[in-house]
C-alpha cells in the first residue's frame, strides 16, 4: 500500500486528533506541515481536480478573514489556488491522502472506513 501522508498544520486541533488515530490504529503515515512546507503546485491542482476547490477552500478560519475583500471577490478555481499557493494553512484540514483517495477533515467512523 503507499505510503499514507497527513497534511495540515501542527497546531491544530483537529489534526492532533488525526494524528492521534492514525498513530492508535497503526497507520503508517508521514505528516506535511503546509505553514512549515508549503505546497507543490502541480499536487494542489491534482487535488483540486479530485476534490474540488469549494472543499478545500477553508472559509470558516481566522487566514479567510485576514484575506482582503479584494481577493475574496469573484472568486473562481483559478483565484482559489493562487489563494492556497500563499497561503497553504487556509487549506481546510487534515488532508490525508492514503495513495489512492484524498479525504479532507477527520472523523473517526470515516477514518475506519477509508482504513479497513
Amino acid at each position: 500500500m503507499p505510503k499514507t501522508v497527513l497534511y495540515g498544520i501542527s497546531n491544530c486541533d483537529t489534526v492532533r486528533k488525526a494524528r492521534k488515530w492514525l498513530t492508535a490504529n497503526g497507520i503508517d503515515f508521514s505528516f506535511h506541515d503546509l505553514r512549515k512546507e508549503g505546497l507543490d503546485e502541480k499536487q494542489l491542482k491534482c487535488w483540486v481536480r479530485e476534490l474540488g476547490w469549494e472543499t478545500l477552500l477553508n472559509k470558516r478560519g481566522m487566514m479567510w478573514r485576514k484575506l482582503p475583500d479584494k481577493q475574496k471577490e469573484n472568486l473562481d478555481e483559478k483565484k482559489a489556488i493562487a489563494i492556497m499557493l500563499a497561503e497553504p494553512a487556509i487549506i481546510k484540514r487534515p488532508l490525508l491522502d492514503t495513495g489512492k483517495k484524498r479525504h479532507v477533515g477527520f472523523s473517526e467512523g470515516e477514518y475506519k472506513q477509508l482504513f479497513k
